[in-house]
């Protein structure tokens, strides 16, 4: 359901064609257009009402069939050579022809595909078709080739930093900021940084198919780093990868990494740098430079015609900028904590054994259920520990009450007295008993493995010296510990022989 919403945001917020929803939600056409028949059928638009949840959009859609398309005649086509020509005259675009075109004949072609067939037509007159960009549209990003070393004062060793280079379409004003890698962070903190440089955000955003950007590459139906979609739903900007092997479909970006290469990076080739900061400070100036000189063969500069003409189409930035997550998935045990980087989270008792989807950034833990937020926790770094809150933890009147301490006392307390004692002072010890479940279950499971009776003298031996743990009662079982006497059983039996004098001789 969460790419249902994708698709149904898509459209009514950014009035994309459902060939172009496909490729951003890395879904087939006919899926789309199914989605959006079924939505249509059901009444719902965009935004979606006030509570309505995954189970609900999903009977909704699920309850009616998409209606069926009555099987029409092909529409006319236009005379394209005629439209090329038309196309030439001053102030004619093509919304305008299409316009005249659809009052002649209304069971024409719409808009979007009188557009591709027109580029369709356009495409076979000749090789190579240049691209028109509208303001504030587009931003294209790319890593430059280029890498740059950064040197380890201590050991004279050297790291590789990578440029992240991006450029809007109709200003090809240039962004350029080094990182130490090419990995997911890195990739996320760049689009932010950019979107900040602009002062604002672009409708598209066209990356190729590298793998932070792109985890499933495909050329008609690519599918997206989860994150890499998060963020583009915080900036109210569409991911439109390139197709593969197509650097024609991201023209702006390979000029501006050759750009930014040649009077950029070609200028720090004799420095050397000791860190990324020290790198980016070398090359603001430098980037600063760029944007301003003048075009060779257009009036103007890239800051002039982005101050006119991209700036003033962009979408404003929201009030905070992206945070960086990471997601998981977990699944919620009896102790209704689920573990996250080895450290115990809580969350409503009623979700016990159900998988939940984990979002970690690097102060924050959230915990989603079928795309609902069901607890939000600060980050905790402590291997083992617990993070609890006290109404996620379980009610005496509700039905979820399965597992209580006095019921894992009494199943402990089939094997024998002493293992009950064990799995009693185990849930003692903790803020929460709910929070010793997991241990206290492990211990009761050795006998599995073991047999009760090794298990019920590995308690013994436990409480004895006071080792009251899973793992160490696992060793005393693994290397057969329960069977040696207690300190306190220890008798010493004097041998037999002439020059033992015993303890009577000292007495």
């Amino acid at each position: 359901m969460r790419q249902v919403i994708e698709i149904l945001r898509l459209k009514y917020e950014h009035d994309l064609s459902i060939r172009e929803i496909g490729r951003s939600c890395g879904l087939a056409s006919s899926t789309v257009g199914d989605y959006l028949l079924r939505a249509e059928a059901a009444g719902l638009k965009w935004p979606l009402p006030e509570g309505v949840g995954e189970n609900e959009l999903e009977a909704r859609l699920c309850a009616v069939a998409p209606p069926r398309i009555a099987e029409t005649p092909p529409p006319p086509i236009p005379d394209w050579a005629h439209l090329h020509a038309e196309l030439r005259r001053p102030n004619v675009t093509l919304r305008l022809l299409w316009q005249e075109y659809i009052r002649t004949d209304p069971s024409g072609l719409k808009y979007s595909r009188f557009c591709e067939r027109y580029q369709e037509w356009r495409k076979t007159l000749e090789p190579t078709l240049r691209q028109v960009h509208v303001p504030g549209e587009k931003l294209f990003v790319d890593w430059a080739g280029q890498t740059v070393p950064i040197r380890n004062g201590a050991d004279g060793t050297t790291q590789p930093a990578s440029l992240f280079v991006a450029a809007l379409g109709v200003s090809g004003k240039i962004f350029a900021e080094a990182f130490s890698d090419q990995k997911l962070p890195s990739w996320i903190g760049a689009h932010v940084h950019a979107y900040q440089f602009y002062g604002g955000v672009t409708a598209l955003t066209v990356p190729d198919n590298t793998r932070t950007a792109v985890v499933g590459p495909c050329r008609y139906e690519p599918l997206l780093h989860r994150t890499y979609q998060e963020m583009a739903e915080h900036y109210g900007t569409v991911i439109l990868p390139t197709r593969i092997k197509k650097p024609r479909d991201k023209a702006k970006a390979e000029s501006a990494v050759q750009v930014a290469q040649r009077q950029i990076l070609a200028s720090l080739r004799d420095l050397v740098f000791f860190s990324v900061g020290e790198l980016n400070r070398a090359i603001a100036p430098r980037l600063q430079e760029l944007n301003a000189q003048p075009f060779q063969k257009l009036e103007g500069s890239r800051n002039q015609w982005f101050e006119t003409l991209d700036k003033p189409k962009l979408r404003p930035l929201p009030s905070s900028p992206f945070v960086v997550a990471t997601w998981l998935e977990a699944t919620v045990n009896i102790d209704y904590h689920v573990v996250v980087d080895h450290h115990y989270y809580s969350v409503p008792y009623g979700l016990i054994h159900q998988r939940l989807q984990v979002r970690l950034t690097e102060s924050t833990v959230e915990l989603f259920h079928k795309t609902k937020r069901v607890a939000a926790h600060r980050r905790g770094f402590q291997r083992g520990q617990f993070t609890t809150l006290d109404e996620h933890r379980p009610k005496s009147h509700q039905r979820y009450l399965e597992w209580t301490p006095s019921r894992i006392i009494d199943w402990a307390g089939k094997i024998g007295p002493q293992c009950a004692l064990v799995v009693q002072n185990v849930m003692a010890a903790r803020p929460h008993p709910e929070q010793g479940f997991r241990s206290c279950l492990g211990i009761i499971r050795l006998a599995k493995a073991h047999g009760e009776a090794r298990l019920e003298a590995a308690c013994q031996r436990a409480l004895h010296f006071g080792t009251l743990s899973y793992r160490s009662i696992e060793s005393i079982l693994d290397k057969r510990l329960e069977a040696q006497p207690l300190q306190g059983d220890l008798t010493c039996t004097s041998p037999a022989h002439e020059n033992v004098r015993g303890q009577e001789y000292f007495a």
